[in-house]
């Protein structure tokens, strides 16, 4: 296995490095965190985000929250080609330089082109550039850290004084604990699946179209959220995929060294938040979908 894994490592490298002399060609563009966040805070646009695991899935590749149906896949590659101006895409910025990453993830990234730039490559519309998923991950995997304060106080901009609708699965817990979501006016949340959220997705939106149309969504579901956060945009709603922005926050004001377990994480049903002290999250629910 070792033997198998330093061959591959090698072989990424290589390709990687062909890219990056000219020899091979890549057109796409990535915003940068900062022009990401400005656009989502000067603007009511939507955001759907793309990071490896869907990129993994349009390759036909289960998740362990999501298993890989076909008609999933070929919506993931269909939004991926960012179709509508007011619903920006976000994919990772990694078809450059790769040293704004610390080691091990440059060599993550190096590892995931040779096997998904072609996915890439085949689906992005190379006439757009694309904003940047690192909003949502924007302190563990970046070797500069000097920034991130700027940008989670930037992000927390985006929600100040307005009306929040976090959509969201049961262990996620956006927002509690910290003071993520401490900037919007209000917090309602509706509880989705942990897992396979698209099954649930129809009841989720029908539950959420009840709202007007004056409410920002955040939305946490994995896969699902893409196509929650594409309907809803359909509808006239604004909808942001946020991913695991939370559990990023929740590292950054750790200073985590390493990826860490977030005990939150862990609690699951009513008596069990109850508990844990968590009686404002269980007043903002207003909503539970299981599978």
């Amino acid at each position: 296995m070792k033997a198998k894994r330093w061959i591959k490592d090698i072989l990424a490298l290589i390709d990687y490095g062909l890219y990056r002399v000219g020899i091979k060609k890549c057109g796409i563009k990535v915003h940068s965190i900062e022009e990401t966040i400005d656009e989502l805070i000067h603007t009511n646009k939507s955001m759907v985000r793309f990071g490896d695991g869907e990129i993994t899935m349009i390759r036909g590749r289960s998740l362990k929250l999501q298993k890989a149906e076909p008609e999933i896949v070929e919506g993931l590659k269909r939004m991926l080609g960012y179709q509508y101006d007011d619903l920006i895409v976000t994919i990772p910025e990694i078809f450059g330089d790769l040293s704004i990453y610390r080691r091990e993830s440059r060599q993550f990234w190096r590892d995931h082109l040779l096997f998904s730039r072609k996915i890439y490559e085949r689906f992005c519309n190379q006439d757009r550039i694309y904003h940047n998923t690192s909003v949502s991950r924007f302190y563990y995997a970046l070797e500069d850290k000097s920034k991130c304060g700027q940008w989670i106080e930037g992000i927390r901009q985006i929600w100040k004084d307005k009306d929040v609708v976090v959509v969201e699965g049961e262990r996620t817990h956006n927002g509690v604990g910290n003071d993520l979501l401490d900037t919007a006016r209000t917090v309602e949340r509706i509880i989705g699946p942990a897992s396979d959220a698209y099954g649930k997705l129809d009841e989720i939106i029908e539950c959420c179209k009840e709202y007007s149309k004056d409410r920002l969504f955040l939305v946490s579901l994995g896969v699902a959220a893409k196509f929650f956060a594409e309907r809803m945009f359909s509808e006239g709603y604004r909808v942001l995929d946020i991913g695991n922005l939370d559990m990023e926050y929740e590292w950054y004001l750790n200073h985590a060294k390493r990826k860490e377990s977030i005990p939150k994480h862990d609690i699951v049903g009513e008596k069990a938040n109850e508990e844990a002290g968590y009686q404002i999250y269980l007043s903002q629910i207003r909503k539970r979908i299981q599978l």
